[in-house]
């Protein structure tokens, strides 16, 4: 069973790489052709960030197979005859803090090196080492409180509960939605200001597009990003009253009103579509068969492994595998979400407001930096959004009739869109 199980989180880990590498190449390729969406110097240097990230996540890759290799080999039974092997709620969840701490503190630099390294230099990451220090302690405070509470509930499930795999899912099922009830308005403060809107014809127009939607917040709100990442972003958090709008400051900085209201509309339509409770379900449906699959682990597993069956390992043991899992059930959640944002795009361009969204798309690429080519089957497997070429060509815009670096980007724009309505 062993033997089974490493080579399976081999070909996972095979798989993955070679989905970076394709990625790679393809990019390093596509970033010296004609530049789309962008001028030919920020094109470059978009390809190069993309580039860096996925040199990065091969990296990552390599960890967390030496990572796993290691708890299943020699960590788990060494860490089971340091803290012991009872039934105590205690222990086992001393057991599991020190193989998360464990797994936090190895992969530690990965995570310093991305944002001190690699989005530095590109320009997006603001963070100072002592903002870095000061989330990283919230982060973990946070997890040992909230988390600690969790893993207590799940310990005592697993040793109480025949079925403990069936409740325990409800328990973790239940605890997603309770992270998107409490998150905006109880966790996201805790990391960054969020100012209300002040009054005026954005707030009057925003409301209004809410009311129109049906849509009841609890407040259109300003988060002050811009401490911390250049990139631009805004979102509907939340679920029954605790929704509220997001506005990225750098958002605001960037896009006129009329974009920011396309940008909104296109959240908007998430919201009018269900999406956020068609996601809340699909973790639901990989929950069910995660907790499932590993709850009817062989015992003679953890015989192989030199351990015993505490709640503990079970739980540990979960976790070590749940990346295969997610693994496989990624291109599914991708394919979902690619259909739900053309969809939210075709709410975003109505009412007139189709030259705005591809303007405020533009703009959002630009910005980010984010290279708009990608290989095929890497897309198809992990992009939760459709490329963005193909998302301006459902809302009638060809790129290559535009000029980025002949034309000023906004004038090129609405010149051609306004002579594709007249023809």
């Amino acid at each position: 069973m062993l033997t089974w199980i490493i080579g399976i989180y081999s070909l996972y880990i095979m798989l993955k790489i070679y989905l970076s590498v394709m990625q790679i190449g393809y990019i390093n390729t596509e970033k010296r052709k004609k530049a789309v969406l962008m001028p030919q110097g920020r094109y470059i240097v978009a390809g190069n960030y993309a580039v860096a990230k996925e040199k990065l996540s091969i990296v990552e890759s390599f960890v967390e197979y030496l990572l796993f290799l290691f708890w299943i080999l020699y960590g788990f039974r060494t860490l089971q005859s340091i803290v012991g092997h009872d039934m105590q709620i205690v222990s086992n969840l001393l057991f599991l803090l020190l193989f998360f701490a464990l797994n936090y503190i190895l992969t530690l630099p990965l995570d310093i090196y991305s944002r001190f390294k690699i989005d530095k230099e590109f320009g997006f990451s603001k963070v100072t080492p002592k903002i870095y220090i000061l989330d990283s302690i919230k982060s973990i405070l946070l997890f040992i409180v909230i988390g600690g509470v969790l893993l207590g509930l799940l310990l005592w499930i697993v040793s109480n509960m025949r079925e403990w795999w069936f409740y325990g899912f409800l328990l973790l099922f239940v605890t997603t939605l309770g992270a998107n009830l409490l998150y905006p308005t109880l966790i996201a403060p805790i990391f960054n200001k969020f100012t209300p809107l002040a009054d005026g014809e954005l707030k009057r127009d925003i409301e209004k597009m809410m009311s129109d939607a049906g849509l009841e917040s609890d407040g259109i709100f300003v988060m002050d990003a811009s401490r911390r990442d250049s990139r631009l972003n805004a979102y509907f958090g939340g679920l029954g009253k605790s929704k509220r709008v997001v506005l990225f400051d750098t958002l605001l900085q960037k896009l006129d009103e009329k974009e920011l209201l396309a940008v909104l509309g296109h959240e908007l339509g998430h919201y009018s579509h269900g999406d956020i409770w068609k996601n809340i379900s699909m973790t639901g449906i990989f929950l069910f068969v995660v907790f499932y699959l590993f709850g009817h682990i062989p015992q003679s597993l953890y015989t192989e492994l030199g351990t015993i069956p505490t709640p503990a390992m079970t739980i540990a043991l979960i976790v070590s595998l749940l990346p295969v899992a997610g693994f496989v059930y990624t291109p599914i959640m991708s394919t979902i979400s690619r259909h739900n944002e053309y969809a939210a795009d075709e709410y975003g361009a109505a009412d007139g407001r189709r030259e705005s969204l591809v303007s405020a798309l533009l703009k959002l690429v630009s910005e980010n930096k984010s290279f708009p080519r990608s290989d095929p089957l890497y897309s198809r497997f992990y992009h939760t959004h459709p490329p963005i070429i193909e998302r301006l060509e459902r809302l009638g815009f060809d790129s290559e009739r535009v000029d980025f670096d002949a034309t000023p980007p906004k004038e090129g724009i609405f010149s051609f869109l306004e002579r594709e309505e007249s023809e």
